[in-house]
């Protein structure tokens, strides 16, 4: 199958997906409280089968869904992805006393996942974190703080990414799964442009032992790296949700909407502006299944693929959504508009798993590699 083509019963799934967001999870996003962990949603995507569905799937698959939820329910789209992330590590790295212990909960939507790498020294340049790893009889204690983690302090585990092994760099690093109620383990909500649940996490000592370990001691950058290139080209499938969304909108807008004589549709200004948007929309998403079709066939050059759909999507959604909301006029920044709430939800992508300026420094290095 080539990288851009969908069979038809995948075609009809998002459609179905769609639907279901907006009948099903549409009415339980508008009831959550905005930077909380909407529990209730996430334990119906569990019931519908979407979280099982993260662990069970390809990159494609995962694709599909983030951006057929994006089109209709920004929140649903969002909390599943952050399962995914949070859990990912767990699913792949994890032992089998972890697994049974965490997905079967995950999966179900009661237990809520976060992925645990940022620090406010160390966001971009994931190698330089320090939240230490101090040895002890049995294990480690991990002090430090971590920021800018999507879930907390609401969720019921995270996946830490700590030092174990001072001055390594990248080569120091292990991932733990540590739940939410070991001593010393603290944290505090931000207040951000977000829609979700993001804050602080501070360890004051807190206990992990090899039990706790996700993967190989001083192979948790791996792990990260290869949760990141898994979920990059997805967060560019969910830009690619906002942005048909966005599109469709503007259309119905313009051939709707009339102003110096004739509909908005009629004026070139307008007629060209649309043309870029579905084209930009149409190009990234290409992109984006390509990247996820060549990592599901493990192919090389992942990590170029993944930052490439992750860049190019995610800048266009900016773009079209932006661009939508000048077409719309004054309406568009209404609170509750459509538009007024994809602008605020478009921004984050560009930064988060990535800034889109590490994601062509990553570019950059693969292609004279």
């Amino acid at each position: 199958m080539p990288a851009f083509a969908l069979e038809p019963d995948q075609v009809e799934w998002c459609g179905e997906l769609r639907e279901l967001a907006g009948a099903r999870l549409r009415p339980l996003a508008d009831k959550g409280e905005p930077g909380r962990v909407n529990r209730p949603l996430v334990e119906a995507l569990g019931e519908l089968g979407l979280l099982a569905r993260l662990f069970d799937s390809g990159a494609l698959d995962l694709c599909l869904m983030r951006e057929s939820l994006a089109y209709a329910c920004t929140e649903a789209e969002t909390a599943l992805a952050l399962q995914g992330l949070g859990a990912h590590p767990v699913a792949a790295h994890g032992t089998p006393a972890q697994r049974e212990r965490w997905l079967p909960q995950v999966s179900a939507g009661r237990t809520v996942a976060a992925f645990a790498l940022s620090e406010p020294d160390a966001g971009s340049d994931a190698a330089a974190l320090s939240l230490k790893a101090e040895p002890q009889q049995g294990g480690w204690r991990l002090t430090g703080e971590k920021c800018w983690i999507s879930n907390a302090p609401e969720a019921d585990f995270y996946t830490v990414f700590a030092r174990t092994t001072p001055g390594a760099g990248a080569r120091g690093v292990t991932a733990f799964l540590v739940p939410a109620d070991r001593p010393g383990l603290s944290g505090a909500p931000l207040d951000l442009l977000s829609p979700h649940a993001i804050g602080t996490l501070t360890f004051d000592g807190v206990p992990v032992d090899t039990g706790d370990i996700l993967g190989e001691r001083d192979g948790g950058f791996r792990v990260a790296m290869n949760t990141l290139n898994l979920f990059r080209p997805s967060v560019g499938a969910f830009a690619v949700g906002m942005a048909q969304a966005a599109l469709d909108a503007t259309l119905a807008h313009t051939a709707a909407r009339t102003a110096f004589g004739g509909p908005l549709k009629d004026l070139q200004a307008v007629a060209h502006q649309v043309a870029e948007m579905a084209t930009r929309t149409e190009a990234a998403r290409l992109l984006v299944y390509a990247a996820a079709a060549a990592h599901d066939r493990g192919e090389q050059g992942i990590a170029r693929g993944s930052a490439m759909a992750k860049l190019f999507a995610t800048e266009t959604a900016q773009y079209v959504v932006d661009a939508a909301v000048q077409l719309h006029g004054a309406r568009a920044l209404r609170r509750g508009h459509l538009l007024e709430h994809l602008y605020r939800d478009v921004r984050a992508p560009r930064i988060y798993e990535g800034a889109s300026e590490v994601q062509r420094t990553i570019i950059a290095k693969e292609l004279y590699r």
